[in-house]
């Protein structure tokens, strides 16, 4: 038997409290489907697109496809998408150095970013950042998971800010991501007192929650990786940027080289796998938030605090569930991993990673390496000891693993 019959009972009376949020998922993704499907077929893509190419990549039409694709998926002037990008840090670290020079500022108003930028800003000293290279770092914290907005409105007034970064998930931080509502005012705030910074979003997790993106709401440049949301559990590695013409085109040049920024660049098999991941994104992306809604049903039943709360507004697929107890969190991990196709039978324990300032345990027996859209877990030991899930290929293998989760957490 995979689990105890009391923790299915536990898990099946959580998801039947939780259909009617199962619903306007359901919603969303059927929306999303048919922008994805409108977006090949007005691409006119065929198996020609498939093909590869190696070297320096000159005509790779699959690749320009998936460009154009991406753009009208966003509703943006263009896009870079490539397998050259090893991660989203990575393309988020492309892009800044891409749009950034030396003596200008960037700032960031949705607090401290992820972890690992830490060294590329240099919030952590490293002799490769930007701060290395005379750009300067500001900082504007959120207030009660808002933003700031008076505060955001006088600094940027004073018109010498280059780029405002908007991180829309919350990483490790304790703080909620950010729906796209706030998003909205924040940009149009921004827009009220000057015209001309460059408005940056780390969209990572955030793809196809909800039925637009940051770009339809007037940001200027949005980053993601194809390990998450859009790569659909397919795609085996890379990283997106879309936004204005003029910023691809700093990017790209960022990403290979001037004078021949997008017009480079192998795709080396990847482009039918790039394209099969995008079309099963919606569906897989609905799968993880149905996984998310059901264990945050679950362990608010048995007395954790979860963020989002079940029937809560979500903007990415993490959920996060508070321990307070180091054990405890890794117990949890330790049960997902034994409810995932691969390395079932290892057991994850907490170590240092780099990038990061504190041991973190990380739970993914994923296909692919790094992959968190596949079901996966972690968190960095530290107070309160949060659990960071993410992910689900299909709700089906998700809801498992999480039951194996609860099991070992409740033995």
């Amino acid at each position: 038997m995979f689990v105890k019959e009391e923790i299915k009972k536990i898990v099946d009376k959580a998801e039947n409290e939780v259909k009617e949020e199962f619903e306007k998922i359901e919603e969303i993704n059927e929306c999303n489907s048919l922008k994805v499907l409108e977006a090949f077929q007005h691409n006119n893509i065929s198996e020609v697109h498939f093909n590869e190419t190696t070297g320096y990549g000159y005509d790779d039409i699959g690749r320009d496809a998936i460009e154009r694709i991406y753009s009208e998926i966003f509703g943006t002037e263009d896009s870079l998408v490539r397998g050259q990008f090893i991660s989203a840090s990575h393309a988020l670290n492309v892009t800044l150095f891409g749009l950034l020079r030396p003596n200008e500022t960037m700032i960031s108003i949705s607090g401290k970013p992820y972890d690992t930028l830490d060294e590329v800003i240099g919030i952590r000293e490293n002799p490769s950042s930007l701060k290395s290279f005379g750009v300067k770092y500001e900082q504007i914290d959120l207030i009660n998971d808002d933003f700031d907005y008076k505060k955001i409105k006088d600094r940027l007034s004073k018109n010498d800010i280059k780029l405002v970064e908007i991180q829309r998930s919350r990483g490790y931080a304790l703080r909620k991501s950010i729906t796209l509502d706030k998003i909205e005012k924040v940009i149009k705030a921004i827009r009220e007192v000057n015209k001309d910074a460059i408005i940056m979003i780390d969209n990572c997790y955030g793809e196809f929650t909800n039925k637009i993106e940051p770009s339809n709401l007037g940001a200027d440049i949005l980053v993601g990786s194809l390990i998450k949301n859009l790569g659909g559990g397919i795609a085996p590695n890379g990283a997106y940027v879309v936004g204005r013409k003029d910023l691809i085109k700093l990017v790209s040049e960022r990403l290979t080289l001037p004078g021949e920024g997008k017009d480079v660049g192998p795709t080396l098999g990847m482009n039918k796998k790039i394209l099969q991941g995008l079309f099963f994104a919606p569906s897989v992306v609905a799968s993880s938030l149905k996984t998310a809604i059901l264990t945050s049903k679950i362990m608010e039943n048995l007395g954790y605090k979860t963020v989002p709360k079940w029937n809560e507004e979500r903007s990415d697929i993490v959920q996060t569930i508070e321990f307070g107890d180091r054990e405890k969190l890794i117990k949890y991990c330790q049960g997902i991993q034994m409810g995932s196709p691969i390395d079932s039978s290892s057991a994850p324990i907490p170590g240092d990673m780099p990038g990061y300032v504190d041991q973190v345990i990380m739970a993914a027996g994923a296909f692919t390496q790094g992959s968190s859209i596949e079901l996966s877990c972690d968190g960095p030991l530290r107070p309160p000891f949060i659990a960071f899930q993410q992910g689900g290929l299909t709700y089906e293998y998700g809801k498992l693993g999480v039951m194996k989760a609860v099991e070992n957490l409740l033995n």
